[in-house]
């Protein structure tokens, strides 16, 4: 049987939110909600962005296309694996061991961040590339470099990530199964590990391709702006400031990335202090991760807000879909009207 079922020796369940449990229900309320409602977030959100990517062919023109897809499988999959701490947490009986079941769970969570925080990098990487090199950007970036780029994604978070089933807590667990909060500990070695190979690599190669992206976009639109003052005063007619064409398109990706190391910052360093044991607080491992997880969703709500054409893709497939249902209403209500026609013949 499940450990989280015993809980403690009053009968209760084991929660980490003391205010979540009711004498009249025999689980963890509060912690269940939360699950469930990012769960149900982040699955539908991240089928509607894969959905639109196929019904939309200009999306795909942009190469940064390939990693944003990979993003959204990778979310989808976050919120397909948070059904496993939901069924724990309801007290459905799991087969496997609880602690092989904890181990599994922060590992596959991990490596799905970190294709998310690594393919992050790699958009960066495009778009610096796109803005430095624009000549010779098509055959520096082709199709085949970016499948293996993105192979290469998925095997080293793979890799990152394998020594935690003996070295220590990778984390992304937010200690639901009782196993991971009372004998599963952070190894400081293996913490300062992950942020030497993951997090101050990406940290460091987004933090400095958007700060030359976003200066060389303002020099850009610099010159721009003055050649068309120099033009227009020559022809008579007043000029209007342009942006940098890639400014936009840049901002779009900055601010997916912004949200996501907001949303991971307090649970980097809740990380580090549980690690280093300055610091040690269930109900803190569990909100800090939980609104890490949540970027899995706000990534869907960010792009689909910012991007003009992912906003055609969904007004076509939503039209696409409420056309088949029309469709489908007129079928019916034409088939069962001449139901009712030859019904009333067969009573004449």
């Amino acid at each position: 049987m499940n450990s989280s079922l015993v809980g403690n020796q009053s009968g209760r369940p084991f929660c980490l939110l003391a205010i979540s449990y009711l004498e009249t229900i025999n689980f963890c309320l509060l912690e269940v909600v939360i699950i469930v409602f990012l769960m149900v977030l982040i699955i539908s959100g991240n089928i509607i962005v894969i959905f639109v990517f196929h019904c939309a062919p200009l999306l795909n023109h942009h190469t940064t296309s390939y990693f944003i897809q990979t993003m959204a499988y990778a979310d989808l999959l976050v919120g397909v694996s948070c059904l496993v701490p939901s069924l724990s947490l309801l007290h459905y009986p799991i087969v496997l061991s609880e602690s092989l079941v904890c181990q599994i769970f922060g590992y596959v969570v991990s490596v799905l961040k970190s294709v998310s925080m690594a393919s992050l990098a790699c958009i960066s990487i495009d778009r610096y590339i796109a803005i430095t090199k624009p000549l010779t950007y098509n055959t520096l970036v082709t199709p085949w470099r970016l499948r293996i780029c993105i192979l290469t994604i998925w095997l080293y978070s793979c890799l990152v990530f394998l020594p935690s089933f003996h070295w220590g807590k990778p984390g992304y667990h937010g200690d639901v199964f009782q196993w991971c909060a009372n004998s599963w500990d952070t190894d400081p070695y293996f913490t300062l590990f992950i942020v030497v190979m993951l997090y101050a690599p990406a940290a460091f190669i987004v933090c400095f391709t958007y700060f030359n992206i976003f200066r060389i976009c303002q020099q850009h639109t610099k010159e721009i702006n003055e050649r068309r003052v120099r033009f227009s005063s020559q022809d008579g007619e007043a000029g209007e400031a342009q942006p940098c064409p890639d400014k936009r398109y840049a901002m779009v990706l900055f601010r997916i990335t912004s949200v996501f190391y907001i949303l991971w910052l307090p649970y980097i360093i809740y990380f580090l202090l549980e690690s280093s044991n300055v610091y040690s607080n269930r109900v803190a491992s569990f909100l800090t991760t939980w609104l890490a997880i949540s970027n899995s969703f706000c990534n869907c709500v960010i792009y689909s807000l910012s991007n003009s054409v992912f906003q055609k893709g969904l007004k076509r497939l939503s039209g696409a879909i409420c056309a088949s249902c029309a469709r489908q209403r007129v079928a019916k209500d034409s088939s069962t009207s001449r139901s009712k026609r030859s019904s009333n013949g067969c009573h004449v």
